[in-house]
């Protein structure tokens, strides 16, 4: 995938690209800070569970598919975003899959979900095998929901009980977009 360069509404310069086999140190770091900023994750410190050789196994995997995308957001030379989306892997399901994105929490409201969205959907229109994007979100990330419907996105169903956290329960949104 050709990099794209997008400008963040505080003027901060965004750089989002593929994942390549040289992020695998990054990308961890990455996930391991996020996991201790947001409760919205379905892990949290600690949990993700993937060693470095893996998560190279993981990105590997993503470059061999056409129906998969994984995308890093960065300014200055860090990673401030990243975007999964992953296509079913038999004939029946390749056309859909679930997309998964978060930000570090310092950059939250300035556009890089949105930016990962837009190039994540770009991708989709024009690979000529995705037909449905589909993600989940808590019920109570507002944010999140709201950014989703601008894109297009409809509530296609509500999964209770679906995380966790301490003694607390939290219901999920099933949301879609066909493409």
């Amino acid at each position: 995938m050709i990099p794209h360069r997008r400008t963040l509404s505080d003027g901060t310069a965004l750089l989002v690209r593929s994942g390549i086999l040289d992020d695998a140190p990054a990308i961890l770091e990455y996930v391991e800070a996020i996991s201790r900023e947001t409760d919205f994750l379905s892990f949290g410190p600690g949990e993700f569970g993937c060693t470095l050789a893996q998560e190279r196994a993981v990105i590997r995997d993503y470059e061999a598919a056409d129906n998969r995308l994984l995308l890093v957001g960065i300014v200055g030379g860090s990673i401030v975003g990243m975007l999964t989306f992953g296509g079913g892997a038999r004939p029946r399901n390749r056309h859909t899959g679930e997309l998964g994105v978060s930000v570090r929490k310092a950059y939250w409201g300035r556009g890089v979900a949105s930016a990962l969205l837009g190039i994540l959907l770009e991708w989709a229109r024009a690979s000529h095998v995705i037909t449905k994007v589909n993600l989940r979100v808590r019920t109570d990330n507002t944010r999140a929901i709201a950014l989703y419907q601008r894109k297009g996105f409809i509530v296609e169903g509500t999964l209770s009980r679906e995380l966790r956290i301490g003694d607390r329960y939290y219901d999920h949104y099933v949301m879609g977009l066909a493409i």
